[in-house]
């Protein structure tokens, strides 16, 4: 397994179609982690969280120049002060974050990481801090058998839980899953929307000459909430645009709008991947 240390975005670029190729059979595949979704976050820093920080991908390939793995990562101050490594799409925007390899070589691949990073060509750094990982990852308890073997510390707490919900294939076993009060609930809900005497509608925003203002809109409605207007800043606002012009290029946005009459009731903004 060679490593190659990517540090450039026209570097980074060359890569995109061998990086969303390798991440179909990687050990998390979440849209987090597509190469468009991570260069869209990477040009806005995450809404400016992150406004002094420096590309460093470490990226392994086998003795046929295959792509084995990638470690998506960046040099910044974290909350001391002090130089670290953080996986590109920390903290607040990702859900779940990860490096992109197949499982078979995890352990490797992770190996070779730490035996670059404490290593003679290794950046200036002092901690690992990789938010945003599935509890469930192997990575986590990868990181942990190998870090006696590079005098290392390791340490894991819950942050910011992101709750994950298995939902059935389709609405009927959604509703079949729902007990009796419940469904008959919803399904009132659904037959006085259908009856009501104002047209209620749902459509999903698939125009990309329309996506900006359509985006606009749906900022506007989280700005009813106190704390999400403070968080959508003038630069969290432009990463917002970006990401979704990425994912709806991309096939796997999904942002929709509940229509009563000709006014926006409600809407939501998802990655349908």
């Amino acid at each position: 397994m060679q490593l190659e240390v990517i540090q450039t975005e026209t570097e980074w670029e060359t890569i995109a179609d061998e990086w969303n190729q390798l991440l179909k059979e990687s050990i998390t595949r979440v849209p987090f982690l597509r190469h468009e979704y991570l260069t869209a976050w990477w040009e806005h820093r995450g809404g400016g969280e992150w406004p002094e920080s420096t590309l460093y991908i470490i990226a392994a390939r086998g003795n046929d120049g295959r792509l084995l793995g990638a470690a998506p990562m960046f040099l910044s101050k974290n909350h001391a002060g002090e130089s670290a490594l953080f996986l590109i799409g920390s903290i607040e925007i990702s859900d779940f974050l990860d490096i992109i390899v197949r499982e078979d070589d995890l352990d490797t691949f992770l190996d070779a990481i730490l035996a670059h990073l404490t290593g003679p060509d290794g950046p200036d750094w002092s901690s690992l801090e990789w938010y945003n990982l599935l509890e469930t990852s192997n990575t986590v308890s990868g990181i942990k058998n190998l870090t006696s073997k590079y005098d290392l510390l390791f340490h894991q707490e819950r942050t910011q839980p992101a709750p994950i919900i298995t939902l059935p294939s389709d609405f009927d076993e959604y509703l079949a899953s729902l007990d009796n009060r419940y469904r008959r609930e919803l399904q009132r809900k659904i037959r006085n929307a259908m009856g009501y005497f104002i047209p209620v509608e749902w459509y999903d925003v698939e125009d990309e000459d329309s996506l900006e203002n359509e985006i606009n809109d749906f900022i506007l409605m989280m700005r009813e909430e106190e704390e999400k207007d403070a968080f959508l800043t003038e630069e969290m606002v432009s990463q917002f645009h970006t990401i979704a012009q990425a994912a709806l290029q991309a096939g796997w946005l999904k942002l929709s709008f509940l229509m009563v009459g000709k006014e926006k009731a409600a809407g939501y903004f998802n990655f349908d991947y």
